[in-house]
Formats: C-alpha cells, sequence, structure tokens
C-alpha cells in the first residue's frame, strides 16, 4: 500500500478563490493511496473557510465549546475537484481515499503555528504543505513519494517550481538532486518552497518564534538538510503564485525576519555569498523604509563580504530615490526572482 499522506493548506480566509484552486490541485492528484487535507483557518472562523470550500470538499466546522474561532476539526468527503492544472477529477485518481478537515489554528497565531496545528492532527505516514495562493500541478505527490521511497535514510523532499506573476509564468530548477545544508547557506534555493515540502512525520516542526512567519520556511529547510540533504524532484511541479502574498511589502517583518535567521544560523554569517545576500536584502528593506544610514550600513557589510554584491547596489539607489522599492521587485518578479 502506498504511504498515506497528510497536506496542511494554512489561510486567513481572505483568499477564497486560490485557496480552492489550491485544494482542487491537492485533491487531483493522481496517487494510489490515501489523502487527507487539513485546512487550517488562522484568526477567522473554521465555518468561514468552510463555506468558501463548500464547492470543492463537503467540508464542514464545528466549533468546540468557548472557541471563537471554530476550531473543532469535522471531517468531510471530497465531493469535487476539477482540477484547474488540467488532470482530471479526484475519480481519475482511482479508489484512493480523499478527505478533508476544516480546523481553526489552536497554536501561535500565524503562519507556523497554524502549519504546526495541521501537523498535530494528523496521523499520516507523510506529511506535505500547500499554501493557500498555490497549486500543485499533476504528478508532483507521486513523483515526491516516489524519490523518497528510493532513499530510505532521506526525510524530506522537495520539487522545482513554476513562478506565475502576472501573465508571466517562468521554470525555477535547483539543477541538482539533492539540497545540501551548504545550498542552502549559499543561496535561499527559492525553488525549495514551502508549498513543495513532503516530510515524513515526526521528521520536523515549524518553529513558531520566527518574527511574523518570516523565513520559517528558509530555517525548516536548513534544519532538515541539516540532518540529511533533502531529495529534490527538479521538476517544475508546484506553481508559486507571487502577486497576493501576504509578506511582500512588509519590511520591518521582513528585516526581523533575516535577523532572526542570523542569530539562528551563525553559517549563514560564515559563507561570504549567502551572508553577502542576507545583508544585501537587509539593505534593501531599510532603504525601502527610508532608513538610509542602516542601508548604507548593510550595503557596506554586503560589499565587504562579497565585492559586488548586487542587492547592496539596488539597495543604495532606493536609498538615493533613484527607483522605488516596488519596481524593483516588480521587474525582478516577473523573472520568477525576489530580491
Amino acid at each position: 500500500m502506498m504511504p498515506s499522506v497528510g497536506v496542511v493548506v494554512p489561510t486567513r480566509g481572505d483568499r477564497p478563490g486560490p485557496l480552492r484552486a489550491a485544494l482542487t490541485g491537492v485533491l487531483a492528484q493522481e496517487y494510489a493511496g490515501p489523502v487527507e487535507v487539513v485546512v487550517v483557518a488562522d484568526g477567522v472562523p473554521a465555518s468561514l473557510v468552510a463555506s468558501q470550500v463548500s464547492g470543492v470538499a463537503d467540508a464542514e466546522a464545528g466549533s468546540e465549546a468557548g472557541s471563537g474561532a471554530g476550531s473543532g476539526a469535522v471531517s468531510g468527503a471530497v465531493s469535487k475537484a476539477a482540477s484547474e492544472a488540467g488532470s482530471g477529477a479526484v475519480s481519475g485518481a482511482g479508489e484512493a481515499v480523499r478527505s478533508v478537515r476544516v480546523l481553526g489554528n489552536r497554536r501561535a497565531a500565524g503562519l507556523p503555528g497554524a502549519r504546526n496545528t495541521g501537523i498535530s492532527v494528523l496521523g499520516t505516514d507523510l506529511v506535505a504543505f500547500c499554501d493557500d495562493d498555490d497549486l500543485w500541478l499533476p504528478g508532483k505527490l507521486a513523483a515526491q513519494v516516489a524519490a523518497l521511497e528510493e532513499e530510505p535514510d532521506a526525510g524530506f523532499v522537495s520539487c522545482a517550481v513554476e513562478v506565475e506573476y502576472g501573465d508571466r509564468r517562468v521554470p525555477r530548477l535547483a539543477g541538482t538532486g539533492r539540497v545540501t545544508h551548504r545550498h542552502l547557506t549559499r543561496s535561499r534555493m527559492m525553488m525549495v518552497h514551502s508549498s513543495t515540502f513532503l516530510f515524513r512525520r515526526g521528521w520536523t516542526w515549524v518553529d513558531e518564534s520566527a518574527p511574523s512567519g518570516q523565513n520559517e520556511d528558509w530555517d525548516l529547510a536548513l534544519r532538515a538538510a541539516w540532518r540529511h540533504p533533502i531529495v529534490h524532484v527538479d521538476r517544475p511541479l508546484v506553481r508559486v503564485r507571487w502577486g497576493s502574498s501576504h509578506y511582500v511589502g512588509r519590511w520591518a517583518d521582513r528585516i526581523a525576519g533575516l535577523e532572526w535567521m542570523l542569530a539562528r544560523h551563525p553559517g549563514l554569517a560564515a559563507e561570504p555569498r549567502g551572508a553577502a545576500r542576507v545583508y544585501g536584502q537587509l539593505a534593501f528593506c531599510h532603504a525601502a523604509l527610508g532608513r538610509r544610514r542602516e542601508a548604507a550600513r548593510w550595503s557596506l557589510r554586503a560589499f565587504s563580504a562579497r565585492p559586488g554584491e548586487p542587492r547592496a547596489a539596488v539597495a543604495l539607489a532606493v536609498a538615493g530615490g533613484l527607483v522605488s522599492p516596488r519596481a524593483v521587485l516588480h521587474a525582478l518578479h516577473r523573472h520568477g526572482h525576489g530580491i
């Protein structure tokens, strides 16, 4: 029998259309094993989220006594999942069991707590993440499970992504079948994205101390790769949709998240290329907030770590008023890149 898979989909309830598409992509996977989806409502009633996905899955949500957020978990069987990705309805996956639960976040408010809430209620062999604005493409689950099964000592698998921004879709490949800890200190490796994560249950948890949830996925990937290289299926099997992120433009939160990463992972500062990237990002965020002195200070550190670091140069241009941070991000996102 194929391993059972639990899929955690956190949501704030403010993206019902993308959420429905995300569930559709998960439920339409042609995978012979059982798939259990847990949609975690973060900061909104679970009943609201259940109503948003009612046309995709027969999921309802009830409230436990004293829980204004509607944290009770109620199961529902899949009724429909016509795939936006073109893979057909759930019935095409054979007789495999599909179920959906909607429940409220029972842990720390925010994305890390929502993910851990989902992990905590799952009893499946494997756990996967899918953000509510992303889309699993056909073959994603089967390919990753097969890759993980080939390596019994590994516990974590990712895959390449396709970045969608406006009318453009750009594939982002890793160029490797194994992502190491050093890979992730030299580069964020954005294709190792949270919506690609699949891991053995009990292998890891999300750190809820991440400031405003910033960089919780990068931290998780680094910790996973430290234990064992991440198995990577280098085909774009997840569509990552940029443009509706809750994090873009929250410059102060991004600064706190980067500083948290530097404190939590000292190896980042020890790797010149990786250090320059983080320092350049900090310079850019400070520049976006109009903090010229701090932008200049972090730019200098970036150039010291890696002469010619492009993020530092861009940060100085933003600090000098030559270009807006929004224009920079727009240009980068159109090519499938971030700052």
